[in-house]
């Protein structure tokens, strides 16, 4: 039997490999599953039903964004606390955390639930989606408490030095989204109503069991204690973990550019095209989220002990994993593009033909995608939230806004598509700066 790895250990290649797999299986298990509501809809719903949920979806990513933010922020503050040897500590202010999230998603689900018809108009609904649009988006904001909690627990199950139980939760929650899909759609005939009671399921599944573990005596370093507000450890994870909600809440005002981008240049038919492209984007850097996420409580913990030879080894060693997983996902998406657009949109048609040519142009963008992803989750690691965001504010909003909004004035459709590997490579400029301008300061 192998024996357990904490974060205290040195890590070679392998024994890094081996500690953040379990958080890059769970990253594709949670992209994957994200897009079983996708696939069920295409294919036993109907092209409309599928835009509405890219129409709708960019206001549940900014509710999600406040669990993003705590969870990643508040995690890198609880594992540097973990490394200076303050274990009562760090478990104070993860209860703290999680009782503010709690918190956060009540109030947010609620104003979703009241204001999501006028919300769904906003965001771009056509009449023919708007009554789509709202049913979807009142049963996904019932779930958001759940929803919200599942991405924090997915952090503080690595810093727990629990991964493979996170893991077995999100494997869990997938497979109850996916069975449930198939029997409110497929079997009851619920339509797209089915698919967002199935989406909640999961959610509950991830976010809830969790609560009970951490409630109840357990062997990992982390556990629900009594504790109090504490201000500015919440204001200090915030900010640590800004970039994190910058990404999110970009994610949503880019869903809805590329949304308008295409129902301009083409229709309603062009949402469900980009609409499929996301979906497989999201699939393909998971890998790479999954493994910033799991190697980011690694950096936190050896920045707190103050090990710079640990510390230097760590970051070597995901440059090269995460440039050698890039080029091999870039190759594999222009390999596989017309099977994948398929799964969604068929084959042979003029809407597949179309989504193939732009997944080709898109997935280019793969080649820096994790390298920005791991050089803003880096620094959130190292507790320094205002290089993190910045990078992130750079990548995911501006430069994305910026050339999303004027490419495709300039290119038609092939812009929509070229926005993405234009962005990422200004982005990977800006992170090759800090890299090198911070180097000395952090001894990696």
């Amino acid at each position: 039997m192998k024996q357990r790895i904490q974060l205290s250990d040195h890590f070679t290649l392998s024994r890094l490999l081996r500690f953040t797999l379990p958080s890059i299986i769970m990253m594709v298990f949670t992209s994957a599953y994200s897009v079983v509501d996708g696939l069920f809809v295409a294919n036993l719903v109907g092209e409309s039903a599928l835009s509405s949920i890219n129409i709708v979806y960019p206001l549940f990513t900014v509710v999600g964004a406040f669990g993003f933010m705590l969870g990643t922020g508040g995690s890198a503050q609880v594992a540097r606390t973990l490394g200076e040897g303050e274990n009562q500590k760090a478990k104070r202010y993860f209860t703290t955390i999680c009782l503010t999230i709690v918190a956060i998603g009540a109030l947010l689900s609620a104003v979703c639930v009241i204001f999501i018809r006028p919300l769904s108009y906003w965001l771009g609904a056509t009449e023919n989606l708007i009554d789509y649009c709202v049913t979807y988006g009142i049963i996904l904001s019932c779930g958001m408490v759940a929803f919200m909690l599942q991405t924090t627990f997915q952090s503080f199950f690595v810093v727990a030095e629990k991964p493979k139980l996170g893991l077995a939760l999100t494997i869990a929650s997938g497979l109850t989204n996916a069975f449930l899909d198939w029997l409110f759609i497929a079997v009851f005939d619920w339509g797209l109503a089915g698919a967002a009671f199935a989406t909640v399921a999961g959610y509950c599944v991830g976010g809830l069991i969790p609560l009970l573990y951490f409630i109840l005596p357990n062997n990992s370093l982390l556990r629900f204690v009594k504790t109090s507000l504490y201000p500015r450890m919440l204001l200090a994870s915030c900010a640590n973990g800004s970039s994190e909600m910058v990404s999110n809440i970009s994610m949503a005002i880019v869903t809805f550019l590329f949304n308008w981008q295409m129902l301009r240049l083409v229709g309603e038919g062009g949402v469900a095209a980009i609409t499929a492209i996301l979906y497989l984007g999201f699939i393909f850097i998971a890998i790479l989220i999954g493994f910033s996420i799991g190697v980011s409580p690694v950096i936190g913990f050896h920045f707190g002990a103050r090990n710079r030879e640990e510390l230097h080894g760590v970051f070597k060693k995901s440059m090269y994993f995460v440039a050698v997983v890039s080029v091999c996902m870039v190759i594999l998406a222009e390999l596989v593009s017309v099977p994948l657009i398929a799964i969604f949109l068929g084959k042979g048609n003029e809407l597949a033909d179309m989504a193939v040519h732009g997944f080709r142009l898109y997935a280019l963008s793969f080649l820096l995608t994790g390298f920005n992803i791991f050089a803003s989750a880096f620094f959130t690691a190292l507790c320094d939230g205002k290089v993190s965001a910045l990078i992130s504010f750079l990548r995911t909003l501006l430069l994305q806004v910026i050339i999303l909004v004027a490419l495709p004035f300039a290119l038609g459709v092939d812009g929509v598509w070229l926005a993405a590997p234009l962005t990422e490579f200004l982005a990977a400029i800006v992170s090759i700066v800090f890299l090198i301008i911070k180097r000395k300061k952090y001894g990696y």
